[in-house]
């Protein structure tokens, strides 16, 4: 009798542990901080902060989204970036995602590009106008120019690969940059908003300053040690997962995402918020 109370009792503690391992992997919010050093940028835009949020999944993190909202504002962004994904097409919910972006454009500007799961549920226009209408600014194939003190810097944004049509993933993120930076002139610090990290070859050849992307989901189940599990459009212990990467003059940094979707559980990869500082040198 013994025994079987103590197997009990140790079948309870077991259950108990996995529960809150999956729990605390899946709800605790981690930040993420680059600082990223380089002589393009100009001197005016030296400290600017950047957070950038992606894959939400429509996943909730307190009521009305508080517990992300309050993390980002603690970073004390100058400009919030999302880069796709903000809702699930396997369990559509935009008012849940909403909630999110209410409170982002209380802090500051806001700017998103699609993601897969977007044009998957074929809502693009509903939910691009539904963001617009709460001050977002939808950035699809499109660049904006900004300045400071007589410097300049872009921020640009293009659509996912799948709104294409086009079978080839880098070639369609290879027309939307043609199509996004088409009239620019000079050669200004570009920041690029875009869902996919498995396309770094295409942001390289276009020299891209700097890169932000998600849709891996960290490889969803990260190994110590060695990295990401799996992840769409790269398969097998993927190369792009999250971190930074770089090459040339481009910077990458993919962001892990903060929900899940087929798989609907994140193992050692907690959702992330990134924060990125511009320093100049």
């Amino acid at each position: 009798m013994m025994n079987k109370k103590r197997k009990l009792i140790a079948v309870i503690l077991l259950a108990g542990f996995v529960s809150l391992f999956l729990y605390l992997n899946n709800h605790w919010l981690q930040t993420t901080t680059y600082r990223i050093y380089s002589e393009r940028i100009p001197q005016p835009f030296d400290g600017l902060t950047i957070v950038q949020l992606s894959d939400l999944h429509d996943a909730t993190f307190g009521e009305k989204q508080t517990r992300l909202v309050e993390k980002v504002k603690k970073a004390q962004p100058d400009v919030i970036f999302i880069t796709g994904d903000i809702i699930d097409s396997n369990r559509y919910d935009l008012e849940n995602s909403l909630d999110l972006v209410k409170g982002l454009v209380k802090i500051t500007d806001v700017y998103y590009v699609t993601g897969n799961h977007e044009v998957a549920v074929n809502e693009v226009e509903e939910i691009d106008e539904a963001l617009r209408e709460l001050g977002v600014h939808v950035l699809t194939n499109k660049a904006k120019t900004f300045s400071r003190d007589g410097e300049q810097l872009v921020i640009a944004g293009v659509e996912d690969p799948l709104m294409t049509g086009l079978n080839s993933p880098a070639k369609a993120v290879a027309a939307s940059l043609d199509e996004a930076f088409k009239g620019l002139t000079g050669h200004p610090y570009s920041i690029l908003l875009s869902h996919r990290p498995e396309v770094f070859d295409v942001y390289v050849e276009k020299e891209m300053d700097l890169v932000l992307a998600g849709h891996a989901h960290g490889g969803q189940i990260r190994i110590p040690f060695i990295g990401g599990l799996i992840a769409p459009g790269q398969g097998w212990f993927p190369k792009y997962t999250a971190g930074r990467h770089e090459r040339g003059i481009t910077t990458m940094v993919v962001n892990r995402g903060l929900g899940n979707s087929l798989i609907p559980f994140r193992i050692f990869n907690r959702p992330e918020v990134v924060v990125v500082k511009l320093k100049s040198g």
